[in-house]
């Protein structure tokens, strides 16, 4: 069965309509058609049954002028009188003819006698020859007196009917399925973080103005509480870094009296925590779509590295331009090609764009993540003393953010070994 609902619901109103006809075309032509031919088949016989019976009653020597006249007039026979000669070899039998099995019926019941018919081609006409006692009687008949020939305008007129049916339907059908499928798409879009279409209402059918309108509901609510949460965090961010700013403060006037080095790391600790557990919280608002242009954002992890001093290569299959939100895609890479730089000394990435998807795979030859803790690290506050994490001495949100962005997009990451080594991590999103 086809996947998609359009062809579904083709399917749903062609099958029924091809089942029907079938059904009537079976019908007309093994009952209607075959009757009617009978009776024609069965007429012209007679005729010639009589013709014969004549001429075996009043046989004349010097022909039968009278009675073909009459033939040809009165019964619309065409007939004439050959030699006694062999009749031709039977000709191939058609693959499909009613009037032939019919035709040969009717003579050997109502004539029992020698005979050859030609009822092959597109000819009008249908020739039938009769072996007598000394001579052969030769009979033209129209195709039309042996022959329903008006089966065919049914079957076309039958064909016709169907076809402006089907199109019929098939414009109304589009045109409800079309309010599903921009239901679909505007869901797509949202999902994967992007603003959905700007003509997009509830169009169609009851149902599917219910659907529309339920997930615009939907939308505006979640779109909401992440504006809310969003405006909360940064109050208490703000409140916060206000009463740290004041133990600075006050640190610093203490002055060297007493040794502050432990407590001031512990300010700096908690505003580094309180930092990515804003950037953490903000990672699902609202940002607008833009393009991101693959060559130059991996330059700078570049220059990035040369700072650090480790060693980045980088290639692009496909379309650099991506289309994402740039400032959490930006977020995303770095925070795993910063991983990487923390604990290995050669990074590689390797972006490949095509059929509306984005695939980037880093791998490093840092020491690895190991494979039962592969999906504990994505976790919020998740630390990896001996293996690795977004730093090792900070708030293990690092790997959290970015499979949150990841999947914000509408797609995810996955973390394996690295050919180099270490750590191997692909992140797979629509762009």
């Amino acid at each position: 069965m086809p996947k998609r609902l359009y062809a579904r619901s083709l399917i749903i109103i062609i099958a029924p309509m091809v089942l029907l006809q079938s059904v009537i075309a079976f019908v007309f032509m093994e009952r209607h058609w075959q009757t009617v031919t009978q009776r024609l088949s069965t007429a012209v016989v007679r005729d010639i049954a009589g013709i014969i019976d004549l001429m075996d009653t009043y046989p004349q020597d010097s022909g039968y002028e009278n009675l073909i006249r009459i033939s040809r007039e009165r019964l619309a026979l065409n007939i004439s009188i050959l030699p006694a000669d062999p009749l031709p070899a039977p000709g191939p039998k058609p693959f499909f003819s009613i009037l032939d099995g019919i035709l040969s019926e009717e003579i050997t019941k109502q004539i029992n006698r020698p005979f050859w018919i030609d009822t092959i081609g597109d000819s009008d006409l249908v020739e039938i020859r009769i072996q007598l006692e000394n001579k052969v009687l030769r009979v033209f008949a129209r195709r039309s007196q042996a022959y329903a020939s008006n089966t065919l305008i049914f079957l076309v007129w039958m064909a016709g009917s169907a076809l402006v049916l089907l199109a019929i339907a098939i414009l109304f059908l589009r045109n409800q399925i079309k309010p599903i499928q921009q239901l679909a798409t505007a869901a797509d879009s949202f999902g994967k973080g992007r603003a959905p279409p700007p003509d997009f209402k509830p169009r169609g059918a009851e149902e599917v103005r219910r659907a529309g309108a339920a997930f615009i509901v939907m939308r505006e609510r979640i779109e909401r509480q992440i504006e809310q949460r969003t405006t909360m965090l940064s109050g208490v961010s703000h409140d916060l870094r206000t009463i740290l700013t004041r133990f600075k403060l006050q640190l610093a006037l203490v002055g060297n009296r007493v040794d502050t080095e432990a407590m001031e790391q512990d300010i700096e600790d908690m505003q580094s925590m309180l930092e990515g557990y804003l950037a953490f919280a903000r990672s699902e608002a609202e940002e607008e779509t833009g393009t991101v242009n693959l060559e130059r954002f991996f330059a700078k992890l570049k220059e990035e590295g040369a700072l650090l001093e480790r060693g980045f290569a980088s290639s692009i299959r496909g379309e650099p331009e991506i289309h994402v939100r740039p400032n959490a895609f930006s977020r995303l890479i770095s925070n795993l090609v910063s991983n990487s730089f923390r604990y290995a000394k050669n990074v590689s990435v390797a972006a490949e764009h095509r059929e509306g998807w984005l695939t980037i795979t880093i791998d490093d030859d840092g020491p690895g993540i190991p494979k039962e803790m592969r999906d504990e690290v994505f976790k919020p506050f998740f630390r990896l003393d001996e293996a690795r994490n977004q730093d090792a001495g900070g708030t293990g949100l690092g790997l959290a953010i970015a499979l949150d962005i990841a999947r914000g997009h509408g797609g995810d990451i996955a973390l394996d070994e690295s050919p180099a080594g270490g750590l191997r991590a692909v992140v797979r999103i629509p762009a």
